[in-house]
């Protein structure tokens, strides 16, 4: 992990370097940033499962760093419509996903399919060095 960049009480942000351990070292500090934040058990499982789905799907296609960024983002007046995880990964290849049909006997292809069905919204969007993927989860209460 390059390192913690920031945290604070409902954000924080890693870059983590493209190595094979990169992914597992992102679902560790994603694990334990939701859960000092005492987020629910269902909302830090799937957080963690897509996170390591997209970080695997960066580390297979860019040799470069992978930065993972969580806060919590209010839905609409707070009063109203509670609020969700806002979860991104970044990565340096300007090339948006392509989401693919995985057969049934495929080890691979399922990451952005497990990230369209368990977000309450998901997409893509370009920055000055690359793309960045993410998606929201709902948070209880």
């Amino acid at each position: 992990m390059v390192g913690l960049i920031e945290a604070e009480s409902t954000y924080a942000e890693w870059t983590f370097p493209a190595e094979p351990d990169a992914v597992r070292t992102a679902r560790h500090a994603v694990r334990d940033a939701l859960g000092a934040w005492l987020l629910d058990h269902s909302v830090r499982d799937t957080a963690v499962l897509l996170v390591s789905e997209l970080a695997t799907n960066s580390l297979q296609y860019t040799q470069g760093p992978i930065g993972v960024r969580l806060a919590v983002v209010p839905l609409g007046p707070a009063d109203l419509t509670g609020a969700a995880l806002l979860v991104e990964v970044s990565d340096p290849l300007p090339d948006p996903p392509t989401a693919r049909s995985a057969g049934p006997d495929d080890e691979g292809g399922r990451g952005l399919q497990l990230v369209a069905c368990s977000a309450r919204r998901w997409g893509t969007r370009r920055g000055k060095t690359g793309k960045t993927v993410w998606f929201e989860l709902p948070l209880p209460g």
